[in-house]
């Protein structure tokens, strides 16, 4: 063989075990955890309502579509759930206020409380930020901190894990 093309194999050979390399530790890495899409169904509990989730690894905290949110007292919010998420009014305990920069550059000051939801085989107790997502394709935004060290992301799938969840709303 000419210098040429052994230069060209062995640069091919290199790239392919470097590459084999990087698979062999993404799959250490990925090992035990649920691989999600980029988009997901989930259902938010105790209300059993199956909503459609974004998830994105470049928020840090959730966030849910709520409407007419009041903070009545120090420690308690109410708010509403719009129709696509089942219209319900619930109250819960505030856990706290967070100043959120949204996507289009502004901060914004949101409550925070604690939801339970289903993702995959997975039933999550997490916190979320409330805030109107009305412009938003989907209800709920799922943040790196809700995804800990549970799942792994592919973005470029969509739909990859049902929502197991076995009964009715819980009572």
């Amino acid at each position: 063989m000419e210098p040429k093309h052994l230069r060209r194999l062995s640069w091919i050979l290199v790239s392919l075990v470097l590459l084999s390399s990087l698979l062999v530790v993404v799959t250490m890495k990925s090992r035990g955890k649920i691989a999600v899409g980029g988009v997901e169904d989930v259902v938010l509990l105790p209300w059993g309502e199956k909503i459609s989730a974004r998830i994105d690894t470049g928020a840090a905290t959730s966030s849910l579509d709520a409407r007419d949110i009041k903070a009545p007292s120090r420690d308690l919010v109410e708010f509403t759930l719009p129709d696509r998420c089942g219209g319900h009014r619930v109250r819960r305990p505030l856990v706290g206020w967070r100043s959120v920069k949204s996507s289009n550059g502004a901060t914004e000051r949101r409550p925070v409380v604690m939801i339970d939801l289903v993702l995959g085989p997975k039933r999550l107790r997490t916190l979320v930020t409330l805030t109107d997502r009305s412009q938003m394709q989907h209800p709920l935004l799922i943040g790196r901190k809700t995804l800990k060290t549970l799942f792994v992301v592919d973005v470029n799938q969509t739909n990859l894990v049902a929502p197991v969840w076995a009964e009715g709303p819980e009572k």
